[in-house]
């Protein structure tokens, strides 16, 4: 086993994850696609390198709130998430493969893994819930379905946040022969795109958020969505994942409220917006490659 590698790996997975934390809400767990992008990426020799570097952040903040919580939480809750996401993960790819035969992402396999990975930390999570003793000798909390929905959502939106946009990245990276060129990324027309349709409106649902309530702050809610399904025709997938992750942290800056009721019910919207287009953009993709194909071919004919 390479131990300097292990190490490297536990290192920099650690202050990734330490990263994603300090940014995440609790409707938007980034710490979810994270571990997700990892378990998909990373080779299997190193999955236990992953699971030390996720337990040292995870088991320092248990032991901080033992007393408040109780040992036997804090001992529960120390167990590393990624355990739990890695049988999961491996069948899943038993079954299909990240890529398809024809090169093109296997977006049905990501998804599914996203759900899977989900229930499993949303399921440990509710067995160290049900271990807590408060340490001034109040009840112990109740266990409510919102908790457990919000748990779900935010593991599922955090990963569907960050998952496909790291991949997109990845295989853009690729498509560039691994060089970055930042002049041809700030003049993409995916970037363009994002500057001027995305942001903008995402922009302008979160001012409307910050003025409205009840029902209109809902509406400026979903309207989040909008953006993505702009980005989702014009780009593919690409555009779906880059713009989904601002979406997603544009909807979960509207709420200060822990487990908010009306924040769920917007996010099973914009997750079922998000899911349903990503596998939607991978067709959208594939149709805009073909028509580059061509186009590129008549740019040859005329200057040949």
């Amino acid at each position: 086993m390479d131990w300097g590698r292990s190490i490297a790996v536990a290192g920099a997975y650690a202050a990734c994850y330490e990263l994603t934390r300090n940014v995440s809400f609790s409707h938007w767990m980034l710490p979810a696609g994270l571990r997700l992008a990892c378990l998909l990426l990373v080779p299997r020799r190193f999955w236990p390198a992953l699971a030390v570097g996720e337990f040292l952040p995870i088991a320092e903040m248990s032991a901080l709130h033992a007393s408040m919580l109780g040992v036997m939480w804090a001992v529960l809750n120390s167990f590393p998430p990624i355990v739990m996401c890695m049988p999961a993960v491996i069948w899943v790819q038993r079954r299909a493969s990240l890529l398809r035969a024809d090169g093109r992402i296997n977006m049905g396999m990501i998804l599914t893994a996203t759900l899977l990975c989900s229930l499993s930390v949303t399921a440990g999570n509710i067995v160290a819930y049900l271990t807590v003793t408060p340490g001034d000798g109040s009840p112990p909390p109740d266990l409510t379905a919102q908790i457990v929905l919000a748990w779900l959502l935010g593991c599922y939106l955090g990963a569907l946040a960050l998952t496909p946009t790291i991949l997109a990245l990845r295989e853009r990276l690729i498509d560039a022969g691994h060089k970055v060129n930042w002049r041809d990324v700030m003049t993409s027309p995916l970037m363009r795109d994002m500057v001027l349709i995305a942001v903008p409106c995402l922009v302008g649902a979160m001012v409307a958020a910050s003025l409205t309530e009840g029902a209109w702050l809902q509406v400026a809610r979903i309207a989040m969505a909008v953006p993505i399904l702009a980005l989702t025709l014009r780009h593919g997938w690409h555009g779906t994942a880059i713009t989904g992750l601002l979406a997603s942290a544009a909807m979960a800056s509207t709420s200060f409220e822990l487990q908010d009721p009306s924040m769920i019910r917007a996010q099973v919207v914009i997750a079922f917006v998000l899911s349903t287009a990503l596998l939607f953009g991978v067709r959208v993709a594939r149709r805009l490659a073909a028509s580059h194909v061509p186009a590129i071919q008549g740019a040859g004919s005329r200057t040949g």
